[in-house]
């Protein structure tokens, strides 16, 4: 299970059906659970915890310091990823820091593809996409079934909400909300992702509630007070308006705009 070449610490606590690629190093302080992959020239450093069943592939750093200046060598903060993961290859997932709450963390079944960037005290949702080369800056919250086309980018502290689609090469500055697509740099909306919402088993009447939304929202010129206080007797027939309403309440970055018509 394990390549006689790889390098594990004798603190590692791995599952005892984990495999292990060659010339993997798999440093102090980190757990791998049962049934999870860890492919060739990886290295894996703590404190981590990965759950079961994940697949990381060549060459990803996982759980190496974070990229913050202000950071001091030693200091034990953490990265978390959960179960079913799948990680391509060349990834890099780096820990939190202490002013960020100390911890990075990545959820379940999420399909994280070559080359992408999750930088400290990010925190992923389940179900996500991450195209090649997407980048998270530090502090970003990625809700459920969101997707990350690649090249995406993504600045610190933004929010990404749930089932919702950032284009190819988009640039993200400010909060996406729930069901959106955006697209450019700097990212405006377009639509809703009704697509990603079908696909997740979502009914035509909530589509269709998140599709109203999404129009007052950003089509009547209102002011976003006046917009959500609009939606309040549709998001007491629909809990998905609700979360989209209450993501946008609680943004302190604001939303990202319409596009010109």
């Amino acid at each position: 299970m394990i390549d006689p070449s790889a390098r594990i610490h004798p603190t590692a606590r791995l599952a005892s059906d984990v495999k292990v690629g060659p010339w993997t190093i798999i440093g102090e302080d980190v757990e791998i659970g049962a049934g999870s992959r860890v492919d060739a020239h990886c290295i894996i450093k703590g404190p981590t915890r990965i759950g079961a069943n994940n697949h990381i592939y060549g060459f990803c750093s996982l759980g190496e310091d974070p990229q913050d200046k202000k950071f001091e060598a030693g200091t034990p903060t953490r990265l978390e990823i959960g179960d079913g993961n799948t990680i391509r290859e060349y990834c890099s997932i780096n820990r939190g820091t202490p002013g960020g709450g100390g911890v990075t963390t990545i959820g379940n079944d999420n399909w994280i593809m070559a080359y992408c960037h999750v930088a400290h005290d990010c925190h992923v949702g389940d179900h996500t996409v991450f195209a090649n080369n997407a980048t998270l800056a530090g502090h970003v919250e990625i809700g459920d079934y969101a997707i990350l086309a690649g090249f995406a980018a993504v600045h610190q502290f933004c929010r990404i909400g749930e089932s919702s689609f950032t284009a190819i090469s988009a640039v993200i500055v400010k909060d996406v909300p729930p069901f959106v697509m955006v697209e450019g740099n700097t990212a405006r909306a377009r639509a809703i992702n009704r697509e990603g919402m079908r696909r997740r088993g979502m009914s035509v009447e909530v589509i269709e509630a998140i599709r109203r939304a999404y129009k007052v929202l950003y089509r009547q010129g209102l002011t976003v007070e006046k917009a959500l206080d609009e939606l309040t007797p549709l998001a007491n027939q629909f809990a998905e308006v609700e979360r989209y309403i209450s993501f946008v309440r609680k943004s302190t970055r604001g939303v990202v705009r319409c596009r010109a018509t």
